[in-house]
C-alpha cells in the first residue's frame, strides 16, 4: 500500500511537471531561476525511474527491495539538496516545506525498505 501510493505521488507529480512546467515550478518548485528543460527533466525522472518503477515493484516482489533501496537514495540526495538550496525558494517558506516532505519521503521509504528486507529474508 505505501510503496502503491508512493508510486501514484511520482506518477502524478511528474506529469504535472512535464504537461505544465511553469505552474510546477511556480507552485512547487520556485528555485530560481526557471528552466523549462530541467523541470521536464525531473518529470521524467519522477515518472519513469521512481513512479513506474515503484508501481512495477508492487507488482512484482522481485523488484520491490532493489527499487525501494534506489527510491529511498534518490529520497536521500533529494532531500539534501533541498536543505542545500532551502532559502533560495521565492518564497522561502516553500523550500522549507520541500524539505520536510522530502525528509518524511525519506524516512517512510526507509521504513518500507527495512520492512521488504525482513520480508525477503523471512520467505
Amino acid at each position: 500500500m505505501g510503496l502503491a501510493a508512493f508510486a501514484l505521488i511520482n506518477i502524478l507529480t511528474g506529469l504535472f511537471a512535464a504537461i505544465d512546467p511553469e505552474s510546477f515550478y511556480d507552485a512547487i518548485g520556485p528555485f530560481p531561476p526557471y528552466n523549462e528543460h530541467y523541470v521536464r527533466d525531473a518529470a521524467a525522472a519522477m515518472i519513469g525511474s521512481l513512479g513506474v518503477a515503484q508501481a512495477i515493484a508492487v507488482a512484482r516482489r522481485s523488484w520491490r527491495v532493489g527499487v525501494l533501496g534506489y527510491s529511498v537514495l534518490h529520497f536521500a540526495f533529494h532531500t539534501i539538496n533541498h536543505l542545500v538550496d532551502i532559502g533560495d525558494a521565492d518564497p522561502e517558506s516553500t523550500g522549507v516545506g520541500n524539505f520536510v516532505s522530502l525528509a518524511i519521503g525519506a524516512l517512510l521509504l526507509g521504513w518500507l525498505f527495512a520492512r521488504a528486507v525482513r520480508e525477503d529474508r523471512a520467505a
